[in-house]
């Protein structure tokens, strides 16, 4: 699930904790910001809650249960664009939500009259092996930074892959798109330049503009979940970290 504010020529707005304030209540306009929050950040949290030990079904649901619960007003204190970090909120929130999940259930299988799951988080949701033990081996507050890191990443690569749609250049940025994300390319820059009607140090410009699109685009990602006052870079130095943590 994605969403995308894609003009290159305005901010990407609204930020996070506007779209917090704004999800409060029961209007269209908070619907539409919980589904647009629920859309940005449901894989960091799902999958930190899959890291706790939840199988996919269960995360699934509890993930969707944390959102629609989080941004009821009072639910886990007021939500504020003061409180810094929106990655920090968020992961503080995570981890008050299944505290009081783990009280319910424990409540439950003392009553007797329900069991507790069992619990099997060893496989993707495509089937796949996770990337555990070596996982596992990190924090979990660790693990959620690097899944958000991921997301964020995401976001901005969907931005600049709408922005290159809508000039009607998705071949452009599908044939580049390799030297942007660290893929191994399969063709030579001289090739793709072949396919693309380009000489080889036309492809190397657009190369260096698409990165510099791209980093354009992160900034403004990062810059929307931090308060004012927080420095852009220093998140972003520490995104980077958590990506090459492995």
């Amino acid at each position: 699930m994605n969403t995308t504010d894609t003009n290159s020529n305005a901010p990407f707005a609204p930020t996070r904790w506007t779209l917090v304030v704004r999800a409060q209540g029961e209007s269209p306009q908070a619907r539409a910001a919980l589904s647009e929050l629920c859309a940005s950040y449901y894989l960091p949290v799902h999958r930190f809650l899959c890291r706790e030990g939840r199988d996919e079904d269960s995360a699934r649901e509890l993930a969707q249960e944390f959102f629609a619960r989080i941004l009821q007003r009072g639910e886990l204190g007021a939500a504020e664009p003061g409180r810094g970090k929106f990655r920090s909120y968020l992961l503080g929130a995570v981890k008050h939500f299944l505290a009081d999940q783990r009280k319910h259930e424990g409540r439950q299988k003392r009553g007797g009259g329900a069991t507790v799951e069992s619990l099997d988080a060893s496989a993707s949701e495509d089937g796949a092996p996770r990337e555990w033990p070596d996982d596992h081996a990190r924090t979990p507050d660790a693990w959620f930074d690097r899944q958000w890191a991921l997301a964020i990443m995401d976001r901005a690569l969907t931005a600049v892959a709408t922005e290159f749609a809508a000039a009607d250049k998705t071949e452009q940025f599908q044939r580049l798109k390799p030297w942007l994300v660290g893929e191994a390319p399969t063709l030579s820059q001289s090739e793709v330049g072949g396919q693309l009607g380009l000489n080889e140090g036309a492809v190397k410009v657009a190369i260096h503009r698409l990165r510099v699109r791209f980093r354009e685009a992160l900034r403004s990602e990062v810059r929307q979940t931090l308060a004012e006052s927080d420095d852009v870079d220093a998140e972003l130095r520490y995104l980077f970290q958590a990506l090459a943590q492995r």
